[in-house]
């Protein structure tokens, strides 16, 4: 009985919900296959802020012309981002490039240096002309700790739980023996 009850609260607790402060996964999209001028694009990121100033905000542009066909070379989106919430904040600016000599998936990368939200703006340049598309998205710090942390963090609880379990199953059995 103590075994089937500790294993359903930790059952019960793998269950509940977290914080969902930081997105810690792969890229997801933030614009999905906005038709603008001679294209249609999307907009997939990773936004993740960093303090080192490396480039965490990573943003892949995929990039079609309007019959579904990859664009012709020469085809640049041009990634700007530029805080939504803080007034005269810095505009950062990336041309992107091909992924694997691809002119329909193309990577940006460029620091989010604070958590919270951004602009972000496409700028899509080429022989077939030249559109732009906006969005927004949220930068997180890429902090959250890893799912076996969180075992080594419930274990305690999860063992007192079982001894309190044990001990009150003592004193019902020397309460009944009496």
């Amino acid at each position: 009985m103590t075994r089937l009850l500790s294993a359903s609260l930790l059952f019960v607790l793998l269950l509940l919900p977290g914080p969902a402060a930081a997105h810690d996964g792969p890229p997801y999209p933030i614009l999905s296959d906005r038709a603008e001028g001679p294209y249609v694009i999307s907009i997939w990121t990773d936004p993740d802020t960093t303090d080192d100033g490396t480039a965490g905000g990573q943003f892949w542009v995929l990039v079609r012309d309007r019959s579904g066909n990859a664009p012709p070379p020469g085809t640049v989106p041009t990634v700007a981002i530029a805080p939504a919430e803080r007034a005269g904040g810095t505009t950062l600016a990336a041309a992107a490039e091909p992924v694997d000599g691809d002119t329909s998936r193309q990577f940006a990368a460029l620091v989010m240096d604070h958590e919270g939200l951004f602009s972000v703006q496409v700028t899509v340049e080429g022989p077939l002309g030249v559109a732009s598309v906006a969005a927004q998205v949220e930068a997180t710090y890429d902090t959250r700790p890893p799912p076996v942390m969180l075992v080594i963090y419930l274990v305690p609880f999860v063992l007192l739980g079982i001894l309190w379990f044990q001990v009150l199953r003592r004193r019902r059995a020397a309460s009944a023996g009496r």
